[in-house]
């Protein structure tokens, strides 16, 4: 099962605002004990809206609409993400609840979502074979 821990942006996220030594180092220390219990599949900071876009679907079937950040609601936006595949929801929760205070200021917010996985999706055959292809490619160019 894979999950996503989604670090909420803040108004020092948005303003650009550097992490502390101190917290770069506790979330090193973090992923470190991730890499090492072979969970950790990716973990990224972001960038503030105002270097984002939006792309909205206005009507069904109609041209989407290109929108430049910065976006007005802080407390709706993403500051970065870790990607783990663990064997339960309880276990990503444990791992959630190890996470440091990602801000430093006691303005952290981590919100956990299990990824959808195809077969959650569909039981065609033949899609999932094509699917399972195109993640194969994608593992192999990593490698590359």
């Amino acid at each position: 099962m894979r999950f996503m821990l989604i670090v909420k942006a803040t108004t020092d996220s948005e303003a650009g605002n550097k992490p502390s030594p101190e917290l770069v180092e506790a979330m090193q220390k973090y992923n470190e004990e991730l890499v090492k219990a072979g969970v950790l599949l990716a973990a990224d900071g972001l960038q503030p809206s105002s270097n984002g876009i939006r792309i909205s679907y206005p009507e069904p079937g109609g041209k989407p609409r290109v929108i430049d950040g910065p976006f007005t609601e802080t407390k709706e936006m993403i500051a970065g993400y870790t990607l783990i595949e663990v064997k339960s929801k309880e276990e990503a929760v444990e791992w959630a609840l190890r996470m440091p205070d990602p801000h430093g200021f006691g303005q952290g917010e981590i919100e956990l979502r299990q990824v959808v996985e195809v077969e959650d999706l569909m039981d065609n055959p033949e899609t999932l074979a094509k699917e399972a292809i195109l993640r194969k490619q994608i593992q192999e160019q990593k490698k590359a």
